[in-house]
């Protein structure tokens, strides 16, 4: 049985702060922790409150999501998710690798900044990834680029991780050279990151990427991500693209975006 944390939301009035500064108190004994929710190594230390805090009490839709879209793509071009061999970015316990390989895809590699991700998935769902890489894809070896580039990627997941300073540009930018042209990229954004008035650098990236020559977009759908602590929806977008063409490796120059 799956160990139950209690879980404690801040008060309403402290409701009002940043997605990425969100937090909940974990009270364990006698003592009261504060922990945000992008403190994943503090999280992904205790078995199951991940899902618990985002899965169970914010009703986070987002593997599920990203799975059917990327389904359905492949199926109107007649292929087949059981044919992919998927790098899944920020692939934390392995939530979004649990649902690609309900589908049986031929190798799922994960990979993420922090080893606690590992160590969780290695606990959590031990044997789901063929191999995964706990590494800086800003940078990356010479020896450990060339070691995921022979596992030939052809498909590109990364869920619930890209931005917020999570997965810079710099990185999902990497992670997309390892993938083959005519191969697929299945993610999630928030939907304000596509907003023109967002001048980050990573909604500055994202949208002159979909929109260029290098994707072509099969699938694009805003969706409720999952709830905010007041029980009000979160709304991303979900994309399904197949690469077109090789990217240049100074795009990110280009669109000056470091």
């Amino acid at each position: 049985m799956r160990q139950r944390h209690r879980i404690q939301f801040p008060p309403y009035e402290s409701h009002d702060v940043a997605q990425d500064e969100a937090y909940f108190n974990l009270v364990e004994g006698d003592r009261k922790l504060r922990i945000r929710f992008h403190d994943y190594d503090r999280i992904y230390e205790r078995p199951g409150l991940y899902e618990q805090v985002f899965y169970e009490r914010l009703k986070c839709s987002s593997p599920q999501k990203v799975g059917e879209l990327l389904r359905r793509s492949l199926s109107a071009v007649g292929k087949s998710i059981s044919e992919l061999r998927v790098l899944d970015l920020g692939a934390g316990n392995g939530l979004m690798g649990e649902e690609l390989k309900r589908d049986g895809v031929a190798r799922l590699i994960g990979a993420d900044i922090i080893r606690e991700a590992k160590l969780a998935a290695d606990r959590d769902r031990p044997g789901l990834y063929d191999e995964y890489f706990v590494a800086d894809f800003t940078d990356l070896s010479d020896e450990l680029r060339q070691e995921i580039d022979e596992w030939s990627i052809d498909c590109l997941t990364s869920v619930a991780a890209l931005g917020f300073g999570d997965i810079p540009p710099a990185a999902f930018f990497q992670a997309l050279q390892f993938v083959q042209v005519g191969g697929w990229v299945a993610f999630n954004i928030k939907a304000t990151f596509l907003d023109k008035s967002d001048t980050s650098g990573f909604s500055r990236f994202v949208r002159e990427l979909i929109f260029s020559e290098y994707l072509d977009i099969c699938h694009m759908e805003r969706y409720r991500h999952r709830l905010s602590m007041e029980g009000l929806p979160l709304y991303y977008f979900a994309l399904v693209a197949q690469k077109s063409h090789e990217i240049p490796a100074d795009f990110l120059k280009q669109i000056e975006v470091d």
